[in-house]
């Protein structure tokens, strides 16, 4: 019987998503990839209990997540039946919908029809009666925004989802639907953008300013850029590495150009400066970005989570180390 650790929300640090009064880890597990049945279920198991004893109490998933598709929302399923149940209301668990799920017209995009069925069909696998976020995926140009952030605003006045969020939405297509929502008398309480030091697109852009000014939460994915920034291919493309498997859509040797070396090498050298490794001036990195809630990680092995988990005990950068970090990447 898994009884959790006493201490857990001990060292672990919180922040407000936004102006609202829900408080995420700042740091939260991500279950893109190897929580599905890719990985053998008892690691799945070990890293989600360790993650909880340590603290991180947001899980966040969507339907599409896992191979085969689904199988992730399906293991933390069982998880909570066997093991978490009786911690459900300290969690925050979070689904998406708008990415390809099921063939035909009704298993992708933005449109009532989808979004909805779709979040039944998380809560079955996941053996909820409601999870804390769920996010629209992506905007989709085929649906009126009107409908997405209709079906959004739904989802939680039938009790379904206890808050909406956003995620991989372009600046001006991101101010409109959070327009709308309130207009509706939602708030969206987090945003979702692919951000990381080698993609910076959504800060120069502005939408985390405009996140931060709107009282909107910004929880960024693939901070490490599938790897890049760790260190793992500073010295060419480890055979066990995603660059190194062709199935790997995110990922391919021809990013690996000197342009890129070269920031990263320098990276490196700061690192070492501050006797500080890649992952950790990463992660320190994100979390001292202005707007910024909480950063997702994703881990293969328990040996990642408990380097982060060590990481973020002392996460804060001065202001000058951050502008050399933003000087080499810019």
């Amino acid at each position: 019987m898994y009884n959790p650790a006493q201490d857990r929300y001990t060292n672990m640090k919180y922040r407000h998503a936004g102006t609202s009064g829900l408080k995420l880890p700042i740091i939260a597990l991500g279950f893109w990839h190897n929580f599905g049945d890719e990985h053998k279920y008892e690691m799945v198991r070990e890293m989600v209990l360790y993650a909880f004893d340590k603290g991180i109490v947001h899980f966040d998933l969507a339907n599409n997540y896992g191979l085969p598709d689904g199988s992730a929302e399906s293991n933390l399923g069982k998880i909570i039946k066997y093991d978490l149940k009786p911690y459900r209301d300290q969690l925050v668990i979070s689904t998406k919908a708008g990415f390809y799920m099921w063939p035909g017209p009704y298993g992708d995009g933005g449109s009532r029809k989808y979004l909805l069925s779709s979040l039944d069909q998380s809560l079955l696998r996941m053996g909820l009666d409601y999870v804390d976020i769920f996010y629209s995926h992506r905007y989709d140009p085929d649906t009126p925004l009107i409908e997405t952030m209709g079906a959004l605003a739904d989802a939680v006045r039938m009790g379904k989802a206890l808050y909406v969020g956003l995620s991989n939405y372009p600046d001006s297509k991101l101010k409109e639907a959070v327009s709308i929502l309130d207009g509706l008398g939602i708030k969206p309480v987090l945003y979702q953008p692919h951000y990381s030091l080698l993609d910076q697109g959504v800060r120069q852009e502005g939408s985390i300013e405009y996140c931060r000014k709107s009282g909107i939460g910004v929880i960024p994915f693939s901070i490490f850029n599938q790897g890049l920034l760790t260190g793992k291919y500073l010295t060419g493309i480890p055979k066990d590495s995603r660059m190194a498997d062709p199935r790997n859509p995110f990922l391919d040797k021809n990013q690996l150009n000197e342009t890129l070396n070269d920031k990263l090498t320098k990276f490196h050298e700061l690192a070492k400066t501050l006797d500080q490794s890649m992952t950790a001036l990463t992660l320190k990195a994100v979390l001292n970005e202005p707007g910024i809630t909480s950063a997702l990680v994703g881990v293969s092995r328990l040996e990642q989570l408990k380097e982060l988990v060590e990481i973020v005990h002392d996460y804060e950068l001065d202001d000058n180390t951050m502008k050399q970090i933003i000087d080499i990447f810019e």
